[in-house]
């Protein structure tokens, strides 16, 4: 299996996988949010991605300490100072998570953190389970799931279409 928690597999990856590496290498972002163990989540890495689709970067961070994150890491390395940046606070499962989205180089990107490791968080394990199933099911699955994606379902209810899962946002955690 892939090592996830590094971006060197996209150097031989698709197309975009490669862009998607030479502007994460760029701007050096995985270097500058290292210390918050970063992991690039979603559809790109597992080659389902289509067009439009964000670069999804999860991270740990203590929420106690935002207002020093944001500052100190986000606004004054790893933002270019010219990109403008929407930030959000949801709450998932009661828990405050932070996100930031911007475009950087043509890839629209989401960071998303919560107090939790990232191999721990739901984005990380769901992409997991996506990647596994990807490999069990063979190409035909993969284009399908593409294409559901391309008619506007989200990833996590296109696999639970195609594997007949009633809740696929848990019951692919338990995959």
């Amino acid at each position: 299996m892939l090592d996830f928690t590094r971006i060197d597999y996209l150097k031989s990856g698709n197309e975009r996988q490669k862009r998607a590496y030479e502007v994460l290498a760029k701007h050096q972002i995985f270097e500058k949010l290292k210390e918050y163990s970063p992991i690039l989540a979603g559809t790109v890495p597992i080659e389902i991605d289509i067009e439009g689709s964000d670069l999804d970067i999860i991270f740990e961070v203590d929420l106690r300490f935002e207002k020093d994150f944001l500052d100190e890491i986000m606004f004054n390395r790893l933002i270019p100072y010219d990109v403008e940046t929407k930030v959000e606070y949801p709450i998932i499962n009661g828990e405050k998570c932070i996100t930031l989205n911007f475009m950087l180089e043509g890839f629209p990107i989401e960071i998303f953190g919560q107090n939790k490791p990232t191999k721990q968080q739901n984005a990380y394990l769901h992409m997991i389970a996506e990647y596994k199933i990807l490999q069990e099911k063979g190409e035909k699955f993969k284009q399908k799931i593409i294409e559901l994606k391309k008619e506007g379902i989200k990833t996590e209810p296109a696999f639970g279409i195609l594997l007949g899962l009633k809740n696929p946002y848990e019951d692919l955690l338990k995959y």
